[in-house]
């Protein structure tokens, strides 16, 4: 069959990284995450990978190399048949990665207060100490073009929407679903 690339994006807390690990595990797909490779460029400079200092970093690389250089960048390391690249996080990631065959975009969403249980529960950082009013404010400044990263644009250009309320389960049938109305040779 033929090779795919399937984008992930979403809101905090929903799952992307799941999604992402189950086609990576159980579908023999390549993971790449967009958030990562930013952090390498982050490290590469010398440059600290603390959320303001990545985010500076992106905002100067955004506007020297255009607002998909990351998903270039992901497009380069593709090594195996199937990839899927997780942290979509910008419309114009989401345009580029839609001129390659077989694209498909998964948005992963899920109820605000099930997403703050989830996010306070795996504190990584200082998501941890995120009340549930920031986690929203911090949404809303994201989806308000306000930030370069829209979130909201990212789940109107997506080919699939998962809610993710539910268990792990739930999450690889509504996959498994997805793939076999997409690609049968997944």
């Amino acid at each position: 069959g033929q090779s795919m690339i399937i984008g992930i994006s979403g809101t905090f807390g929903a799952g992307k990284d799941l999604v992402a690990k189950c086609l990576e595990e159980k579908k023999d797909f390549q993971h790449l995450s967009l958030a990562d490779i930013l952090r390498e460029i982050a490290v590469e400079n010398g440059i600290g990978v603390d959320r303001e200092s990545v985010r500076i970093l992106a905002n100067k690389l955004n506007q020297e190399e255009g607002g998909d250089f990351l998903a270039q960048r992901a497009l380069k390391r593709k090594s195996k048949k199937n990839l899927v690249i997780s942290a979509v996080r910008r419309p114009e990631e989401i345009d580029l990665l839609k001129k390659q065959d077989n694209f498909i975009l998964i948005f992963v969403d899920a109820p605000t207060e099930i997403r703050f249980q989830r996010l306070v529960s795996r504190s990584r950082d200082i998501e941890g100490q995120m009340t549930l009013d920031e986690l929203k404010n911090k949404e809303n400044l994201e989806s308000s073009g306000k930030s370069s990263q829209r979130v909201d644009l990212c789940k109107e250009k997506a080919d699939f929407i998962i809610d993710n309320s539910g268990t792990k389960d739930e999450l690889h049938q509504k996959i498994n679903k997805i793939l076999k109305e997409c690609c049968d040779s997944v």
